[in-house]
């Protein structure tokens, strides 16, 4: 087990929903930019909106965990940082993650277990799209945004 500090601002943020920001496109969470060091906090920052939005327990971790997946996949293959908006719309919980790499297309996500099949990558991809109610790959202005989702209910 593994101990992340948040920061009395974060927390105030977290636990505030008045501090949430919404608009026409949904009740904003949570919008951070992020690195490998920060990705704890993420976490746990992402998993705390999350039952604060109405997700289940169960859930809660294929979200957190599929959040996670890419996540890194922003660090590890597009320059170290990324940029996260998570969201509530409707009876879905939507996270956004972009990056500045080099973008990619929904063509690299494995049709069956990476390994199985001899590639050696895509198992982070592979798993949030068999977690998640949907995921949608496409180009930013600059790199990549994959888009999750989940239904709240």
């Amino acid at each position: 087990m593994s101990l992340v500090l948040v920061t009395k601002r974060e927390a105030l943020v977290l636990a505030d929903p008045r501090r949430r920001s919404a608009d026409r496109a949904g009740e904003h969470l949570l919008h951070r930019r992020f690195t490998a060091d920060e990705l704890p906090r993420l976490r746990v920052q992402v998993e705390e909106c999350a039952a604060w939005a109405g997700l289940s327990e169960t859930r809660r971790g294929d979200f957190v965990l599929a959040v996670d997946e890419i996540a890194n996949n922003a660090i590890e293959h597009a320059g170290g940082t990324g940029s996260l908006l998570l969201r509530r719309i409707g009876d879905e919980l939507e996270c956004r993650i972009s990056d500045s790499g080099p973008g990619f297309s929904e063509d690299v996500i494995p049709r069956i277990l990476p390994g199985l099949d001899g590639a050696t990558s895509g198992r982070g991809l592979w798993l949030t799209q068999l977690v998640t109610d949907r995921l949608v790959i496409s180009a930013g202005a600059v790199g990549a945004v994959v888009t999750l989702a989940m239904r709240l209910r």
